[in-house]
């Protein structure tokens, strides 16, 4: 009964340094509600683990008892993502430990992070595309639906970077228009003969208002992210299209297309606003069939 009320009482000191610790997230680092929530679960489960190794102390937490808890999470059939999480939150709570006296070392650094597959961007056919940017009525939603999918798809736009687009940022005589990307960062980039024919026909029929935006909602203010999905997702429903199309998909399509056309990863990179060639090599695997029909069509040693 002693050892029983003990180990409760060595349970309910680690459990308030852990919420000593998502306190200190909350209010000194100011970190979101859904972050912090995130490190408490973490950190619970890695204590519940810790309950049955008869650890009383974070200070006795060694690099095999972290590696332990990893290799329980790999039977358990938790993700390689999700591990990470748990290897990070582990790492940040130690760091803190540290600082405040309460531990001399981080068990967890000592293990080695599980690498991500990183998955393929979907896209979207071709023609499907052309379906979805065929106008037939040419009444104000379909204009705008359609101008939305034509920027997105020829501009390779993020959903944010296309609501952000005022009226006052096309240069049609140049074919361009100014986008601001992330970081604040803008960019210039090419539009097509057919979305401008489209985005003069938009205007025309555009509501008569002070916002600067291009796109507006029914209270003639600049139109939500959220807003374009629902749009885009109702506009693939109504020509057929039975796949769930949202805005990033279109501007997956158009690097791949892009980059079947040109073969040119650097003007990818600029096209799509990357900051990182990283960030745009993951659609040279969705090139790797075309590439491999122009090695075994050209190159020597894959006609030996």
């Amino acid at each position: 009964m002693a050892n029983q009320e003990k180990n409760k009482y060595q349970d309910e000191i680690l459990i308030k340094q852990i919420e000593e610790f998502v306190a200190h997230l909350s209010v000194e680092k100011n970190y979101a509600l859904n972050t912090v929530s995130a490190y408490k679960r973490d950190l619970l489960k890695f204590l519940s683990f810790l309950g049955n190794k008869n650890i009383s102390d974070w200070a006795e937490v060694d690099g095999d008892t972290v590696n332990l808890f990893v290799m329980g999470l790999r039977h358990g059939d938790i993700s390689n993502k999700s591990i990470r999480r748990y290897l990070s939150s582990i790492r940040v709570f130690y760091n803190y430990l540290i600082d405040n006296e309460a531990a001399s070392s981080n068990p967890a650094l000592s293990i080695q992070t599980p690498k991500i597959d990183r998955a393929l961007p979907k896209t979207i056919d071709f023609d499907d595309l052309s379906r979805m940017m065929n106008l037939k009525a040419g009444h104000f939603k379909e204009l705008r639906a359609v101008l939305m999918i034509e920027l997105l798809y020829s501009c390779g736009l993020r959903v944010s970077e296309l609501v952000g687009i005022d009226v006052l940022d096309f240069d049609l005589n140049e074919g361009f228009v100014k986008v601001m990307g992330k970081g604040s960062k803008a960019r210039f980039s090419p539009i097509g003969a057919s979305a401008i024919s489209v985005l003069k026909k938009y205007i025309e029929k555009r509501p008569d208002c002070n916002s600067d935006a291009l796109f507006l909602n029914q209270k003639h203010l600049r139109m939500s992210a959220r807003s374009v999905q629902n749009i885009i997702k109702k506009r693939a429903l109504e020509v057929g299209i039975s796949i769930n199309v949202h805005p990033h998909m279109l501007r997956h399509a158009a690097a791949t297309h892009f980059l079947q056309s040109s073969h040119d990863l650097r003007a990818v990179q600029e096209f799509l606003g990357h900051k990182s060639i990283k960030s745009t090599q993951v659609y040279t695997h969705l090139d790797f069939l075309e590439l491999s029909k122009v090695y075994d069509e050209f190159h020597p040693r894959a006609k030996k």
